[in-house]
């Protein structure tokens, strides 16, 4: 009788059958995501420099009309003759600045902001001035309005347009500009605004409607939103400021989200798929892109949006084309848009001076509260009384 196998043998003769694997699709779908997580600001850094820097370009082109509007509307105002040399930083010579006093935004007069397109409520209900909504928000009240204007809008457009085109970035800006000053339009006043910083806030709507759809993708999301709200509360406590609108901050902010929800579809899901280059097949690529375009593309949610868009837009129009006037509905809204000073007043009062002019030397009285200032000179224009007769009066 043959001998029996050895334990040991027998065991090596037993076939112990594979655990069934795991779907190619789930497994290389959530690696890729799971290694692509990104940084939001920093992530056109880290990736492959596919994208030149002309891919900023048109960002760049609007600092830079902004720029050269500022200067052409400090060359008009020509602190250094108008003002006989009562200026801010005079050493500027005709692109010197109004005084603190006047302007604490080293800007210029109000008289000069009427002259080159600030938005007034008397332009639009008496005068039609319609050309103003263009010029509106073009123009900045000051150096310190310009600076951190600008700076905001360099951090916040650049990234934009560099993760979501030149086409996209540009109708964020330029539609929530133009929203911005229709809402502006509502709350206007009788002194002079500007609305510059309307299409910042579109960039900021943009940006965190961009961060909430990506919400997956990134790995420092709430530093991103702090940022987002820090640039935004910064710049709305520099409209309670004279002459800066903070209502077309508003209008523009709600622009920007509604449109960044219709035309910011997740980019950085796209390229993080494509980014794998022969390491994934097309067939599973296909799949990925398929999965996610459903998660992330919400057309419902987009439509809704857009209609929003088209709606506010619509309803501002009409009101402001019949010249509505929200004051008379929100007492306290003026609050938001201006905070009261004693260096500064945002009363709608007009003015009224008594001149009295003898011996080369002028003398302003304030009607109504008989506040007065001698002017050491008479070769003064009207605009120029009625912005120092304002002071007097404030």
């Amino acid at each position: 009788m043959a001998a029996e196998a050895p334990p040991s043998q027998l065991q090596a003769q037993i076939d112990i059958p594979a655990p069934p694997p795991c779907s190619a699709d789930d497994s290389l779908a959530s690696e890729t995501l799971r290694e692509q997580k990104l940084s939001f600001f920093a992530s056109r850094y880290t990736r492959r420099r596919r994208r030149r820097r002309s891919d900023t370009w048109i960002i760049s082109l609007f600092v830079i009309l902004h720029v050269l509007t500022f200067v052409l509307t400090m060359a008009v105002n020509d602190c250094w003759r108008k003002s006989h040399r009562d200026c801010a930083l005079g050493a500027f010579g005709r692109l010197s600045f109004q005084p603190l006093r006047e302007n604490p935004l080293l800007g210029p007069s109000a008289s000069t902001l009427d002259q080159v397109g600030a938005l007034r409520r008397d332009f639009l209900t008496e005068n039609h001035k319609t050309w103003l909504f263009f010029t509106f928000p073009c123009l900045h009240a000051g150096a310190i309005h310009l600076v951190i204007n600008l700076c905001s809008v360099v951090f916040i457009g650049i990234h934009l347009e560099q993760e979501f085109g030149t086409l996209i970035a540009g109708l964020i800006y330029v539609l929530s500009a133009f929203n911005g000053t229709l809402v502006a339009a509502l709350f206007i006043e009788k002194r002079p605004a500007v609305g510059s910083s309307g299409a910042l806030y579109g960039l900021l709507g943009a940006t965190l409607s961009a961060l909430i759809q990506n919400w997956d993708l990134y790995t420092n999301k709430f530093t991103a939103l702090a940022s987002v709200l820090l640039v935004a509360i910064g710049n709305f406590l520099l409209g309670l400021l004279p002459y800066v609108n903070n209502f077309s901050n508003f209008g523009g902010f709600v622009s920007g989200f509604l449109l960044g929800s219709v035309l910011l579809s997740g980019p950085q899901v796209r390229e993080v798929v494509q980014g794998k280059g022969g390491l994934l097949d097309n067939d599973l690529k296909s799949s990925i892109r398929s999965r996610l375009r459903q998660k992330l593309d919400r057309p419902v949610y987009r439509s809704v949006c857009l209609f929003l868009f088209v709606l506010m837009l619509a309803g501002c129009f009409v009101a402001v084309s019949q010249g509505l006037n929200m004051n008379q509905y929100c007492k306290w809204c003026r609050y938001i848009d201006c905070v009261p000073s004693k260096r500064w007043s945002c009363s709608e009062i007009e003015a009224f001076c008594e001149t009295m002019v003898s011996n080369e030397q002028m003398t302003l009285t304030c009607m109504s509260n008989g506040n007065f200032k001698v002017l050491p000179f008479t070769n003064i224009s009207q605009a120029r009384m009625n912005d120092l007769c304002s002071m007097i009066c404030s």
